[in-house]
């Protein structure tokens, strides 16, 4: 039988490493390199190379064909970290602020006690544990889709974790449906024509442009959509002239559009065309919207939630909590889209003091990780049972 204390102290171990060195996206060599020398160790069969940096291993039990994913992300932040204790980031300008080193090293974990119970017959099937790099806005696990995940592995289910600050240390929330938001992104130039700015008679102003162009594509959530719909455009930043005494030729704004339905992707991005060319044609500008489609939402499916609650449920001493879904965004969508997945919260513990995700004083809390390796490790033996 494993011992639990002795695979505590691997993990928690493990995770510092990572933590200490942190990789960004698609720069993961060493993070790969680490994983994939605790899971040979244990004889696991492991492949690497797609999206690059990834790694997906394979545990096998039984005969039948079923087969399950469950997935990690590896990559970390371009973030400055501001904390003091010995396994802060060795790198400046880079840092694990999501705990993506924590998500790495429990499904290590879990792969050890997984490999012990496939030699004892407590489940009957395959477990593919995709270690994944770029989650952070690169579109990792997108790649890993387009580079033949599923053909090369095949798999019934897949499901991800994320740690949750905020949440009661050890808590899960499980959702149904939306879960994560779908990201957009956008830029839009304004050109007019430049001048002094004591004779705005002479010029276009794309300041002013711009600046109704902001009020107005707040109206797409307040008026476009029905009420009952959850949805975000954020313009982020106005960047116009560089003297006071000029009105400048162009200005640039930008920003994020985030919902949780496919077809409001579509219906804001047509508001969005639509407002441009009204503002343009009121101002006498030229307005150019380059849209940029990011992160699908992540869906869970029912079956799969289903499953994860009840075991959940099972597990002494974790809580099933209720939460409402997130306008961050994640790239499991990519994963989900393609086979039924649930993508699941763990609650990490109080946020105060700045300790929420992609600050620079965060930290995974390592007591959460025997629940997080519990939580894999249950829910291959219900759903691979025998």
């Amino acid at each position: 039988m494993t011992d639990f204390t002795d695979l505590y102290q691997r993990v928690v171990a493990l995770r510092h490493d990572l933590h200490a060195h942190p990789e960004l996206a698609f720069d993961e060599w060493r993070t790969s390199d680490a994983v994939v020398a605790h899971l040979e160790r244990l004889g696991i069969e492991t492949h690497r190379g797609l999206a690059g940096t990834g790694v997906v291993a394979c545990i096998r039990a039984g005969k039948r064909g079923r087969a399950i994913g469950l997935r990690a992300d590896m990559d970390a932040l371009p973030l400055s970290e501001l904390n003091g204790f010995p396994h802060r980031s060795k790198y400046e300008g880079r840092m694990h602020a999501c705990g993506h080193d924590g998500h790495t090293a429990m499904l290590v974990g879990a792969a050890e006690v997984l490999a012990q119970r496939a030699s004892q017959g407590t489940f009957d099937g395959t477990v593919n544990l995709i270690f994944q790099p770029a989650e952070e806005h690169e579109g990792g696990g997108r790649v890993m889709v387009e580079q033949g995940l599923f053909e090369r592995f095949p798999m019934d289910r897949v499901f991800g974790l994320h740690n949750w600050p905020g949440l009661p240390a050890g808590s899960f929330v499980v959702t149904d449906g939306p879960v994560m938001a779908g990201a957009d992104r956008f830029e839009i130039t304004v050109t007019g024509r430049g001048g002094h700015a004591a004779m705005p008679h002479q010029a276009t102003d794309t300041v002013l442009a711009g600046a109704a162009l902001v009020q107005a594509l707040q109206s797409l959530v307040s008026r476009d959509l029905d009420p009952q719909e959850a949805a975000v455009v954020s313009v982020t930043r106005f960047q116009a002239g560089f003297a006071d005494n000029v009105l400048p030729e162009s200005a640039v704004l930008g920003g994020t559009v985030r919902c949780f339905r496919p077809e409001l992707q579509e219906m804001l991005e047509a508001g969005m065309r639509r407002i441009c060319h009204g503002i343009g044609l009121a101002h006498g500008v030229e307005i150019a919207l380059q849209y940029h489609r990011g992160y699908p939402p992540t869906i869970n499916d029912a079956g799969a939630a289903a499953i994860c609650r009840e075991v959940v449920r099972g597990m002494d001493g974790s809580e099933l909590l209720q939460a409402k879904p997130s306008m961050g965004a994640e790239d499991f969508a990519y994963l989900s889209q393609v086979v039924p997945g649930c993508y699941v919260w763990l609650g990490n513990g109080p946020g105060e003091g700045g300790c929420m995700l992609h600050s620079p004083h965060y930290d995974f809390n390592d007591a959460v990780i025997p629940t997080g390796i519990r939580y894999w490790v249950a829910l291959v033996e219900r759903i691979l049972s025998i």
